[in-house]
């Protein structure tokens, strides 16, 4: 199995969950950053530990990161070498498509898993180096999703 690149809570606040994984396990973070997918803004932080990384998100009612139900473990992030491809070989093996980035021009996809209840996240590779210049410059390049190996 192809390593995962993090892991992902959708949280109610992002501070307090911070505050409470760098507490009880030490984790450090980079700085928070806002942002806008479609009509629906976010926030998003990143562990400066990793891989794997701690991914912590938050976002309004109704959008992908919806907490108003509580914060919750939400899923675990992988790189894609084709992300068009990939997303539909999820589907074909029970995962199918729960949000899909793509028309919105971006490159990432989540396929739920009821059995775990949570997702599987995949990000097209050509995100990767924007990734790492925002959220740990000194890091090395991670291996994508080989879904022939698995």
């Amino acid at each position: 199995m192809t390593a995962f690149y993090h892991l992902c809570f959708v949280v109610q606040g992002l501070e307090r969950a911070q505050r409470d994984l760098s507490g009880t396990l030490g984790v450090t973070w980079s700085a928070i950053r806002e942002g806008t997918l479609g009509e629906w803004d976010y926030r998003i932080v990143f562990s400066t530990e990793g891989p794997p990384f701690f991914e912590l998100i938050t976002g309004p009612e109704g959008s992908p990161w919806d907490a108003s139900a509580g914060s919750r473990f939400d899923h675990i992030g992988y790189w894609s070498g084709n992300i068009g491809e990939d997303k539909d070989r999820l589907a074909e093996r029970g995962a199918p498509v729960e949000f899909d980035s793509c028309p919105y021009g971006r490159s990432f996809t989540y396929h739920r898993i009821d059995s775990i209840g949570a997702r599987v996240e995949l990000v097209d590779v050509s995100a990767q180096p924007g990734f790492l210049a925002t959220w740990q410059p000194a890091g090395a390049p991670m291996a994508t999703l080989d879904l022939d190996a698995t």
